[in-house]
């Protein structure tokens, strides 16, 4: 069984590998400008998540769509590249907490701009 710090190395080297090839090498006009925010490895090393957010957020799941026909060619890749035993299956899931913390930001300055002036305490 794989140790977590054994883990989190593999999981942040995919993380650039896959940045470098989705930049470089994939040609799916589906897939845009994307960052991968996160990878989580599965102990045994044969499944991974890989977590993606867009800029633009109307074009997420065509973004998917393009991401998971294009899973097979990344493994292969990655496996190039990593010279694993086994390279993980790539699975990909959009990651919305960019869109939470902008909405939570959003809501914090709203209350703070609706306080009253008496409310506030002098600094």
């Amino acid at each position: 069984m794989a140790i977590p710090q054994r883990l989190r190395r593999i999981a942040d080297q995919m993380q650039q590998e896959l940045s470098e090839l989705l930049h470089r090498e994939l040609k799916d006009p589906r897939v845009g400008m994307i960052t991968i925010t996160g990878i989580e490895v599965s102990p045994d090393l044969a499944h991974a998540k890989v977590y993606f957010t867009t800029l633009d957020a109307e074009t997420r799941a065509e973004t998917e769509i393009g991401l998971k026909r294009a899973a097979g060619f990344l493994r292969s890749q990655l496996g190039r590249r990593m010279k694993l035993h086994v390279t993980p299956e790539l699975h990909f899931h959009y990651d919305a907490s960019v869109e939470h913390g902008v909405e939570l930001s959003r809501l914090i300055d709203a209350a703070v701009a609706d306080r009253k002036p008496a409310d506030r305490k002098p600094e």
